[in-house]
């Protein structure tokens, strides 16, 4: 399979083939995303990846009604934890987010609702030959990144959101050639939020 470059290592692949850009609804797994990415701020990918099944057991499956009632003596195990990240600032914005998240969610009826507006409501298709050509933020990610900012999130810059809209399915930026590009596509005409 000629993958897109960067799916290299069995996790990598694991991840590219299964999960990366196909079109996601259910709220559980976008705050999931959001989390991760915004813990994968100034690290690599391949650490958060390394320690997904790590963050879903040490924050509760990302349950954010969970997450949001989190006091002091949790966020100190957490920062304990050597399976996650320890960032004090990161660790705090999961408990901000889960917030967030939830009064979101309650005022669109989903977060998926919200979310997938930056977008028009349906996945973005790419037609990247390169990954140069690939960028690391755009107008939807910015727009995107403003309003999680005003309504509170935390680590949510543009490259964050788009990394995120990239690994939720909101753009399909797999390469042109990469047989997953099609794939998606495919996944992207009858999806509905």
């Amino acid at each position: 399979m000629d993958r897109c470059p960067w799916a290299q290592g069995e996790r990598y692949i694991a991840y590219h083939d299964d999960e990366w850009g196909v079109p996601v609804a259910e709220d559980r797994v976008l705050f999931e995303f959001l989390r991760l990415e915004g813990a994968q701020a100034g690290l690599s990918w391949s650490t958060i990846l390394n320690k997904r099944e790590s963050y879903r057991a040490a924050f509760d499956q990302f349950d954010a009604a969970k997450i949001a009632r989190y006091k002091p003596q949790k966020l100190e195990q957490l920062l304990a934890d050597p399976g996650i990240v320890r960032n004090r600032l990161k660790v705090n914005a999961a408990v901000a987010n889960a917030r967030a998240f939830l009064e979101t969610q309650s005022e669109f009826g989903s977060f998926a609702h919200f979310v997938w507006q930056f977008v028009g409501g349906k996945p973005k298709q790419n037609r990247w030959r390169r990954i140069a050509e690939v960028p690391p933020r755009t107008a939807e990610s910015d727009a995107m990144s403003k309003e999680l900012l005003r309504r509170g999130f935390k680590f949510v810059g543009s490259t964050i959101c788009y990394a995120y809209m990239q690994a939720v399915g909101m753009v399909n930026d797999h390469l042109v050639d990469c047989p997953r590009h099609a794939v998606c596509k495919a996944f992207a005409r009858g999806f509905v939020v």
